[in-house]
């Protein structure tokens, strides 16, 4: 896969570049960067340093791969760990960096543990499944609430960024190619090859139709549901 939820490299560029005021050379975590398909374009378009953290090594392994690959390496630190107890001093980085993983700590908390170590004027961008509207049908609220109870509104989060000492800075939301093309496409490919591989063993296809399910969910409902970028600024 080439990422591991919605996203693509647009996009990430999109959110970098609307940051105003951030040093030639800035200082970046990007927290759960999975096998860092947005690492890679972090490093391509800023002249940062970038820290790469995961807590699954595979990951990390794939990410040094590309980046020695096209000579990103000298830009790019992997370090395994955990987004729940970051090993990092105050005020370490100018930018923290999270598409599609401060769900895993939680919106709130991540934004209220992460803040001391970002410089004072620093940035946090973060994507975070969020709903875009109010009234949705019983069967997509009831899958959300069983899959990501903390699923909040735009409104929700904006209130959860001013209480927790940021800047809203801009945001918007990730359109539905950023969902196919470079996550739902080849995940539905991947599903199809290891329904062969896996046929007759229960575990592994109920962790497949969980997959197709997700997928089916947001083909009948995406209007409802999307990824949002925020991008803040810590007071």
């Amino acid at each position: 896969m080439p990422r591991q939820g919605p996203g693509s490299n647009k996009y990430t560029r999109k959110a970098y570049k609307l940051l105003p005021t951030l040093p030639p050379r800035p200082n970046i975590l990007d927290v759960g960067c999975g096998s860092g398909m947005q690492t890679l374009e972090l490093a391509r378009i800023s002249e940062g340093q970038i820290t790469a953290l995961d807590n699954y090594q595979p990951f990390l392994d794939d990410l040094k791969r590309r980046a020695e690959a096209e000579g990103l390496d000298n830009k790019i630190k992997t370090i395994n760990g955990s987004m729940l107890n970051l090993p990092f001093a105050k005020g370490t980085f100018d930018l923290i960096w999270a598409e599609g993983a401060v769900y895993i700590i939680g919106f709130a908390k991540g934004l209220c543990e992460w803040k001391p170590l970002i410089r004072i004027g620093g940035y946090l961008v973060v994507s975070e499944l969020t709903w875009l509207r109010t009234d949705m049908p019983n069967e997509i609220s009831t899958y959300w609430k069983g899959e990501y109870p903390g699923i909040k509104t735009i409104a929700e989060n904006v209130g959860i960024i001013g209480q927790e000492g940021y800047d809203l800075m801009g945001s918007f939301t990730l359109p539905e190619s950023g969902w196919w093309d470079d996550f739902y496409k080849p995940l539905r490919r991947r599903i199809n090859l290891l329904r062969h591989k896996y046929k007759g063993n229960r575990e592994a296809s109920a962790v497949l139709d969980a997959s197709k399910q997700e997928i089916d969910m947001y083909k009948k409902y995406s209007p409802y549901y999307g990824y949002v970028f925020y991008l803040m600024q810590s007071k």
